[in-house]
């Protein structure tokens, strides 16, 4: 089973990308992020003539997640983290697939920083780890995916100092992301590929695609039930060469 995580970046401005990605990566399940769509403009016409079933939540403007699985429909279980009743962004989905369950993470962006917009997202993460536990208590098949706005360590990030004061890459940030893994959740793309940057985003400013000045920010978290069942893991670089390409590429997993 082929697993994806992708960022978008408005799903309707890049369903030509997407499409193309789809047709020619054929992955089984992709969980998307920041979909800048309503549920009513999500394109699942066209995602379904793809020949995907998909469970969503979209928010107008700003972010929306999704779920889509590859000639199945995904079993949707929850479209929010549970533990905060007055949150209302649409940033969590899950849903169960051939017996696995999957997430659409996207986690807050945290700038600018300090303030509330950090605390926010310390505080999502706090949820997070709350919710993830409950998995792991119950020893099921779970993959964490999505797009955590965490650089977890200095490999993660290009070298430079332009990002110090960046959430993304605050000490906090990297300590949320830390204590998640502690539970016992396995870096997929880490664990393959242990000693190479495996860049994920590259901001369209500064010619930093160009310049290949990226961050790893978008993660396949595995259970231990899961972990021992991990392939190849990979990032399909080319789609942010694309012209009107997302400023993410597509990172994914294959589990035997």
């Amino acid at each position: 089973m082929k697993i994806a995580t992708f960022n978008i970046n408005n799903i309707n401005r890049r369903l030509p990308n997407l499409l193309r990605w789809l047709h020619a990566a054929k992955p089984d399940v992709v969980c998307l992020q920041e979909l800048k769509s309503t549920d009513d403009d999500f394109p699942i016409g066209a995602i379904g003539k793809a020949g995907y079933g998909a469970v969503w939540r979209g928010q107008k403007t700003w972010n929306g997640v999704a779920i889509l699985a590859r000639k199945a429909e995904p079993v949707l279980i929850r479209t929010e983290l549970p533990g905060d009743r007055d949150d209302r962004e649409a940033r969590y989905i899950e849903a169960a697939v051939n017996g696995i369950i999957v997430t659409s993470i996207y986690l807050p962006n945290g700038n600018p920083q300090p303030g509330p917009k950090f605390d926010y997202k310390l505080e999502w993460f706090k949820r997070l780890r709350l919710h993830a536990a409950k998995f792991l208590k119950q020893d099921i098949p779970v993959v964490l995916a999505g797009d955590y706005n965490v650089a977890p360590a200095e490999l993660d990030i290009y070298p430079t100092r332009s990002w110090d004061k960046d959430a993304l890459i605050q000490p906090k940030s990297r300590a949320a992301f830390r204590s998640l893994m502690a539970q016992g959740w396995l870096d997929a793309i880490r664990s393959v590929h242990p000693s190479k940057p495996m860049f994920t985003f590259w901001d369209y400013k500064r010619n930093r695609w160009p310049r290949d000045a990226g961050l790893r920010l978008d993660h396949l978290l595995l259970s231990p039930a899961l972990a021992p069942c991990l392939i190849k893991a990979g990032v399909d670089r080319n789609v942010r060469s694309e012209e009107g390409a997302s400023d993410h590429a597509p990172a994914w997993i294959v589990l035997r």
